[in-house]
């Protein structure tokens, strides 16, 4: 028992550091370059702070059965001498070719939640939020999450750009995790900053903050990439006016008020509700 506890101890330490980290970092941010004026204590902020420790730990556990068998089937499957060519790639060049087909992973998984009923019950709960800070970022069912990063890893996992079974860690998969997650705090920040062609090649609060905004039908339907927007403009859900940001952010889909309700709503509900286009 001991030994199954001790790593979610470690989780849950290593998360009290980094939200110390994230704290320090936007708070100031979000109070002096506001976009939108709002509390640091706003409504929900103790349910998303309950996410931010559950997306910490439970996504990954729930990632650890599906991402092992994926991996000894492809390396069943796959010759090995294509993983080891792979392998002997430059650490830079597998980063970005990793960065790039799990961009595309993410989009679609993300696309496919607004598309189909039954994921947008659960990531129905991501847009419930009405006002929009940096920890909106946590707010997520569990199995929304693990089922964005499944869609992320897989190809990487597929096409021998990480390498999970590896005698020592693989570097590709912990950076790319760790960037798209400091990521997402920044583009769901509450900061007026805007930063004109660049927001062409990389995602900024507004570009994610128009994807939150409840201003009229079809907005909701635009800017699913996490980090590189031109994927969107690959796939023609590109949107992103040159000065204007949304009035007001939210969903019109019911979701339950409290944490408990939330997490258990979209596993015993009998009817998923229509995804909003």
């Amino acid at each position: 028992m001991g030994a199954l506890l001790a790593p979610v101890a470690l989780d849950l330490l290593r998360l009290c550091a980094w939200l110390v980290v994230l704290l320090a970092l936007f708070v100031p941010l979000e109070r002096y370059c506001p976009l939108h004026p709002q509390k640091v204590f706003r409504k929900d902020v103790a349910a998303d702070l309950g996410y931010f420790f559950l997306g910490g730990i439970v996504p990954k556990l729930l990632l650890i059965l599906p991402l092992s068998l994926l991996s000894a089937g492809l390396h069943h499957f796959v010759p090995s001498p294509y993983y080891a060519a792979v392998a002997e790639l430059p650490l830079w060049l597998r980063l970005i070719a990793a960065m790039f087909v799990g961009e595309v992973g993410a989009y679609w998984a993300h696309r496919w939640a607004h598309d189909l009923p039954l994921l947008w019950r659960f990531h129905a709960i991501h847009h419930s939020a009405e006002q929009i800070d940096w920890l909106v970022n946590s707010r997520g069912h569990p199995l929304d999450l693990a089922f964005t990063r499944l869609c992320s890893l897989a190809p990487m996992y597929a096409l021998g750009l990480a390498q999970p079974t590896g005698n020592s860690p693989d570097l590709v998969p912990i950076l790319i995790t760790l960037t798209g997650t400091f990521w997402g705090f920044f583009i769901h920040a509450n900061v007026r900053w805007r930063y004109g062609w660049l927001e062409n090649l990389v995602s900024t609060p507004a570009f994610h903050h128009w994807h939150h905004a409840n201003d009229g039908p079809g907005l909701v339907y635009q800017n699913f990439s996490p980090i590189l927007p031109w994927v969107d403009r690959l796939f023609g859900t590109f949107y992103l006016p040159p000065r204007a940001w949304p009035r007001l952010y939210g969903s019109d889909t019911p979701v339950a008020p409290t944490l408990s309700g939330q997490l258990l709503e979209p596993l015993l509900s009998r009817t998923s509700p229509i995804p909003p286009r």
